[in-house]
């Protein structure tokens, strides 16, 4: 696995999506997207995140940016997840890893002193040509998104 680096051209994919189709990342060219990786449906941490997004979304659309998140959950659970929170952006199902292994957040990880793989919450911000511009890793969910939004506002 390379990491990658602000500048670098974001690996383009297709998934299926809680709305029931695939949809492919540069579908998205012309518009900023921030793509972010999360652990787990309906857990703690992603649900904030999630609705922190969502929250959010009108600040995001001014600025001509579509969020999208990710994460190995199936399609049937992204649904779920999505319409208890009433998301309005897509959650793709990356069952495989293969996404989440080309952009470096299928890590090793450690609770209690188990070490195990998994899902290293970060996020993307990629320009209107596909382009990496700005990355978080590890990222902690109080005041991320208005981090990314700051981002964004440049």
């Amino acid at each position: 696995m390379t990491e990658l680096n602000i500048g670098d051209i974001a690996p383009d994919f297709t998934l299926p999506t809680d709305q029931g189709f695939d949809m492919t990342l540069s579908d998205f060219r012309g518009q900023k997207v921030v793509l972010y990786f999360y652990p787990k449906d309906d857990t703690p941490g992603c649900t904030k995140e999630s609705c922190n997004f969502n929250d959010a979304l009108p600040a995001f659309e001014a600025l001509n940016t579509q969020i999208l998140g990710i994460s190995k959950c199936g399609v049937e659970k992204h649904k779920k997840f999505s319409e208890k929170y009433a998301l309005s952006f897509p959650l793709f199902s990356d069952k495989r890893g293969t996404v989440c292994e080309d952009y470096g957040t299928w890590v090793e990880k450690s609770m209690y002193g188990r070490k195990y793989m998994g899902i290293e919450r970060s996020t993307f911000v990629i320009d209107e040509e596909g382009k990496i511009e700005h990355i978080w890793r590890r990222v902690k969910v109080p005041n991320h998104v208005d981090a990314v939004k700051s981002a964004l506002e440049g």
